[in-house]
């Protein structure tokens, strides 16, 4: 039923009205334009209706019919409701619904602009939690590290380096090589 209806209650008008904006013709135009704001009035209100009509015997099988009655040249069913409801009863509240619309469109920028601010503060305050908690965990990590690796790493010798280190750290390093002089007075190879 979805299937037919996608059919032709869209695709086939679609198709029609691409063909007579297509030739320019003027009737076949506003038909199809016609047939567009029906169409739309008729989905709007099938969701309120299908919600409380769904439990009617025939109820999408009527759906369907209605559509064909729409788009039937015989019966000119968009035509005629356009004709005899949709447009007198635009024409008579055009001046309210537009008022209305206006009325919509700037407070919708209003509420667009003040939710844009909040979600720019809360983007700013996150941003700032996570640099203020990511530094934490640079000088955590920079604690870590053994006075020997910050020595090296700022190039300081290793006298400068605390006894309490220098023990700890010492394990780490290879023993350095004993100069020629010292392992000729020994006796020793140094190797």
């Amino acid at each position: 039923l979805v299937f037919s209806r996608l059919i032709f209650g869209t695709l086939y008008p679609a198709y029609y009205s691409y063909k007579a904006v297509k030739s320019k013709d003027i009737k076949e135009y506003v038909k199809w334009m016609m047939y567009w704001i029906i169409f739309a009035l008729f989905t709007t209100a099938e969701t309120f209706t299908d919600i409380f009509l769904c439990w009617f015997p025939f109820y999408y099988e009527l759906k369907i019919a209605f559509v064909a009655w729409l788009l039937s040249p015989y019966t000119k069913g968009s035509s005629l409701l356009y004709r005899k409801f949709v447009h007198p009863t635009l024409s008579s509240k055009e001046k309210e619904i537009d008022d209305c619309l206006i009325q919509a469109k700037d407070r919708s920028y209003d509420a667009l602009v003040h939710f844009g601010k909040r979600g720019l503060n809360v983007a700013a305050t996150a941003a700032v939690m996570a640099a203020s908690k990511g530094q934490g965990a640079l000088s955590e990590r920079l604690r870590s590290f053994s006075m020997q690796d910050l020595s090296t790493i700022r190039g300081d010798s290793s006298s400068t380096v605390p006894p309490s280190v220098t023990v700890r750290a010492s394990s780490k390093q290879s023993h350095p090589k004993p100069s020629r002089s010292a392992s000729e007075g020994t006796g020793s190879s140094g190797k």
